[in-house]
């Protein structure tokens, strides 16, 4: 039997815990080989494009998800699950909490790894769905004390604050510019739309960890090579994903590309992560193909333990 899964259905079964867990064992399957995810395909259609990601856990599952780029205000992503045997169709996914859980997810997994162990303070820039996604799991894995968040509205930056304190129960607030929002900050979240950059790495604490989720190529990036120049340590959750960009993404061109490391590798103990307590970390975030697909399987056997 074919199990349907809507927004709302997604978001009362995937806690936190749970969805960094699944993407803390999906960039390990990546980088022992398990995993196989290629580079997003997309189609150009006028006025916008479809987008497929695809991936194949080898030995268990395939699928894929698919979305587009023409803005309607119902639009919605697909993911679908096969069984790996038999080619039956074991799950769909319709909405956009899924993908946007895998997201905050992959980073969670980012600050788990390489920001240091005490981190307690979050600043972030940007107030959308991403933006949360990335403090909901950046709360699974560090003891948070404060949240400060800055965006172009301040109804909706008030609206973000009071959100993280009545879901997270963390204290947060609102702040009037974006260096405010990242000044003494331990961990620091990009999420926004910007396709020119939002952020001045001056602003940035030694020993800072980033997770930057928004535009990050060549002539359309919310950060610029400013924030590449100070990291100590770069990392992306696929290279060959970041390489495949167009136009290409900043941290894939030289001379970044050749300190770019895979988060999987850094998790396996064969890339270095953070080395000292004033390292600056950068975790470029591109959505690993097939990690929407591994979290629907998790989703599908979580679902499988509540109805038991």
């Amino acid at each position: 039997m074919t199990l349907f899964f809507t927004d709302r259905e997604v978001a009362a079964v995937l806690d936190a815990s749970s969805t960094v867990d699944a993407m803390r064992a999906a960039l390990l399957a990546a980088y022992e080989g398990r995993l196989v995810a290629p580079p997003r395909a997309s189609a150009p259609l006028g006025g916008g494009r479809m987008v497929l990601t695809a991936g194949h856990l080898t030995g268990e599952w395939y699928g894929f998800r698919s979305y587009d780029t023409f803005g309607h205000p119902e639009a919605e992503q697909l993911v679908v699950l096969h069984d790996g045997r038999t080619g039956a169709v074991r799950a769909v996914a319709v909405g956009a909490e899924l993908g946007s859980r895998r997201t905050g997810g992959l980073g969670g997994v980012a600050v788990d790894a390489l920001a240091r162990p005490d981190a307690s303070t979050v600043g972030v820039i940007g107030a959308g769905g991403q933006a949360w996604t990335q403090v909901w799991a950046a709360a699974a894995v560090r003891g948070l004390r404060e949240v400060t968040v800055y965006c172009r509205t301040p109804a909706g930056r008030e609206r973000f604050a009071a959100r993280v304190r009545a879901e997270l129960g963390v204290p947060a607030r609102a702040v009037a510019t974006a260096a405010e929002a990242v000044r003494d900050r331990d961990v620091v979240v990009l999420a926004t739309t910007s396709p020119t950059p939002v952020l001045d790495a001056r602003d940035l604490a030694p020993g800072t960890h980033v997770n930057a989720v928004g535009f990050k190529q060549h002539g359309r990036a919310e950060f610029g090579i400013d924030l590449l120049d100070i990291a100590d340590v770069l990392v992306t959750d696929s290279t060959a994903q970041a390489g495949a960009y167009e136009p290409p993404m900043l941290a894939a061109r030289p001379p970044y590309a050749g300190r770019l490391a895979e988060l999987g590798a850094v998790l396996a103990g064969a890339a270095t992560g953070r080395a000292d307590r004033d390292d600056v970390t950068v975790f470029c975030s591109v959505g690993l193909g097939g990690t929407e697909v591994f979290l629907l399987d998790r989703l599908v056997r979580l679902a499988a333990t509540v109805v038991a």
